[in-house]
């Protein structure tokens, strides 16, 4: 018999989306098909169509991390965004599925734990051999960090893997990594040659992001803005507001690459009960989305004008 041809699609870009596919990739050769053969598709949030023609193109079809798509040939979908649904098609779409596969659940800090906590529970899947992976996913999507201190200082193999999955030019390096997080540690995965030969000048630019956000940053009644949307620095590190101004309840940034212009609105997870706003229903206002403590929204590359304005608002909003 052919071997199952399955399509994964994940959050790209970031380590909760590499985790998920990991995990799921794991549970799905231990519990449903051990010779699945996996094509893996990172997908990233745009102003553009999310989903293209064909791009469930395998025996089985997943999302893990992202979007619902309420396409007939989708039949895996594992999530934990608030901003789960393009449309309320979608999300009624996902409440009338009865496949027993499409599984949400918005109060997960992070889609590699839930996913791991729903494939012990419906499918026997035993996740203790990537509890190191589950752990650190959890800690790093919920920022879990005990103080900015450490969400920066990035001390932790998990952490520096974070930065080379955020920022690292190779397109291809994420899919490349997920089925080496499903079966390695992530100490022995550090040291492979296609990882350190990233992470000593991802360390660097990290390091210099911190001392330019310090120049560029403004903090004013709560709310840290800064825009560097005329540098290469959309993956930074999102804790480093509020290691520079700690006392600062959220934080707006404006950058901008080749394919998008973007937002990303946060708050302080050292302040949460403070922070009263939910970021993804304001988020949702303008197309993008998230969760109620972070959330973006992205713009087509040529609307960096739109965007700033767009930021402005939410400055006014969150300072008001």
């Amino acid at each position: 018999m052919a071997a199952v041809n399955v399509r994964l699609c994940y959050h790209d870009r970031c380590f909760d989306g590499a985790s998920s596919a990991a995990v799921f990739l794991r549970f799905y050769r231990e519990r449903m098909a051990p010779d699945a053969a996996f094509h893996l598709t990172g997908l990233v949030h745009r102003a553009s169509q999310l989903f293209t023609e064909g791009m469930f193109d395998g025996d089985e079809n997943v999302i893990v991390d992202f979007k619902y798509s309420s396409s007939p040939r989708l039949t895996w979908w594992f999530d934990h965004h608030q901003s789960a649904f393009l449309s309320p098609e979608d999300a009624a779409h996902f409440r009338e599925d009865r496949s027993g596969k499409k599984f949400y659940d918005p109060t997960y800090k992070s889609c590699t734990k839930f996913l791991a906590t729903v494939a012990r529970a419906k499918f026997g899947f035993d996740p203790s051999p990537l509890a190191e992976l589950v752990h650190w996913a959890d800690v790093i999507d919920g920022a879990q960090y005990g103080s900015p201190e450490a969400a920066v200082a990035l001390a932790e193999p998990a952490t520096r893997l974070a930065l080379v999955i955020e920022a690292a030019p190779d397109p291809t390096l994420v899919a490349r990594l997920i089925p080496l997080l499903a079966e390695r540690s992530l100490g022995e995965i550090e040291r492979l040659p296609f990882i350190v030969r990233h992470l000593g000048p991802l360390l660097e630019r990290h390091r210099a992001s911190i001392d330019i956000l310090q120049k560029r940053a403004e903090a004013l009644k709560g709310v840290i803005f800064f825009d560097v949307s005329d540098l290469d620095l959309e993956g930074y590190n999102k804790f480093i507001p509020y290691y520079l101004f700690p006392d600062c309840l959220y934080s707006v940034g404006v950058s901008s690459s080749s394919t998008r212009a973007k937002i990303s609105v946060g708050s302080n997870p050292w302040k949460e009960d403070a922070a009263h706003h939910n970021l993804a229903e304001i988020c949702e206002r303008y197309g993008g989305g998230g969760h109620a403590r972070v959330a973006a929204i992205s713009f087509h590359a040529d609307e960096l004008a739109r965007a700033r304005e767009t930021a402005r608002e939410i400055i006014a909003l969150l300072r008001g």
